[in-house]
């Protein structure tokens, strides 16, 4: 099967699955967060532990992902995720209370593993079976393409709508993604057991190599989490950048939804695991950049080295995952998962106390940055020993 329009469909899906998933249920918290805590009592620690509970449900939902294999089964929950992103964007809106916030991240959380793991699965699986390259890159324009939508949206609704409105408006907007999301993406085909399997054969790292990456990755999702749950609230209180935070989000946003496939034109011509290592440098740099010195052009410089980098990471690790384990590539990211999905529980609950505490978000900038530039050692570590691009005899056999 050869139909560029189906085709055209079945990528349009897998991006309009993750604006909707990580642009709305999982994203729009971060420039709504600002007007929450003006607007009802959510104080600072109380944002960073939603921002955290958000994780733990995108964690257990990875670790439920990692484990399913049935294709039918993995679709029923794309599309329980596709509605309880919406639900649950909607519920937001509903409430003050912050036991109930916290249930509504939670299962936003779930949505989006749904999304991002499974729903992309199946998109890829889909393209593969249909003799397609996975556009893997193309889908996860979506991530950036969502945080931009939500940006401007924001940016649009501030002046107009309160808090609550904005939410009800963003699930409008997720409900009408969700139609094509749904529909664009066809059910999967039954197809016998051990077809194509016989012809992948993995190629495990070895047992050092792995818990470096591992712990590189954990580092990863401090630096991640911080900036993308904080960054307009950091902003904000910059001296003379108030309003200015959904400016920085927005150009984060931009700067994302290319950079899949920036970063993996860069893998192929220099390495998976020296694009890793750029990455997780210019990722440091750009964590940072905002409080060197409170300036608007350090602000939207470090915006687009964090946008153009923190998709891009997990994409080279994915492509890392289809390298060991072509056959079962979920074997290994639902370790690296684990790794980055608890450094994404901690760092955002740990950056909220540090912000009641000290008055603001240097300090939690600078320990991710620090964490960051800790990853990258690790990963020149792990690349020392060359046993990520040629595994040995004995790693295989395992």
């Amino acid at each position: 099967m050869n139909d560029p329009i189906q085709r055209c469909k079945v990528l349009t899906a897998g991006v309009l699955n993750l604006i909707l998933v990580m642009g709305i249920a999982r994203f729009a918290y971060t420039p709504l967060l600002p007007a929450m805590q003006e607007q009802t009592d959510l104080g600072a620690a109380e944002g960073g532990w939603l921002a955290a509970i958000n994780y733990l449900g995108y964690l257990v939902g990875a670790v439920v992902a990692s484990v399913i294999s049935d294709l039918e089964l993995k679709d029923r929950l794309y599309r329980i995720g596709l509605v309880a992103a919406v639900v649950t964007t909607a519920g937001m809106g509903l409430t003050e209370n912050l036991w109930l916030w916290a249930i509504f991240r939670f299962f936003a959380g779930l949505s989006c593993a749904a999304g991002m793991l499974i729903g992309s699965g199946l998109v890829l699986n889909w393209l593969m079976r249909n003799n397609h390259r996975g556009e893997l890159g193309i889908q996860f324009s979506g991530v950036g393409l969502g945080m931009a939508l939500c940006a401007v949206a924001v940016e649009v609704m501030n002046t107009v709508f309160d808090w609550r409105e904005q939410w009800f408006v963003l699930t409008a907007i997720g409900a009408l993604i969700l139609i094509p999301a749904w529909v664009w993406l066809p059910r999967p085909e039954s197809i016998p057991s051990g077809v194509n399997r016989k012809t992948m054969e993995d190629s495990p790292p070895g047992a050092i190599f792995m818990r470096l990456v591992t712990a590189a990755y954990f580092c990863a999702g401090v630096g991640y989490v911080v900036s993308a749950t904080f960054i307009v609230a950091i902003v904000d209180e910059l001296p003379g950048l108030e309003g200015k935070g959904v400016w920085a989000f927005l150009v984060m946003g931009l700067a994302a939804a290319p950079s899949a496939i920036l970063w993996d034109l860069v893998a192929r011509r220099f390495g998976n695991m020296n694009a890793l290592i750029a990455a997780s440098l210019l990722q440091a740099v750009g964590i940072l950049l905002p409080v060197i010195e409170p300036s608007l052009m350090l602000t939207m410089l470090g915006a687009i080295l964090f946008g153009g980098t923190f998709v891009g990471i997990v994409c080279l690790v994915l492509t890392m995952a289809g390298r060991f384990y072509p056959s079962r590539p979920a074997k290994f990211m639902g370790k690296m998962t684990i790794s980055f999905g608890i450094a994404q529980i901690v760092a955002p609950a740990f950056t909220g106390i540090l912000r009641e505490h000290n008055g603001d978000y240097a300090v939690g900038l600078y320990t991710a940055s620090a964490t960051m530039l800790v990853g990258s050692v690790l990963l020149l570590m792990a690349k020392s020993r060359e046993v990520g691009e040629t595994p040995t005899p004995e790693a295989v056999k395992r």
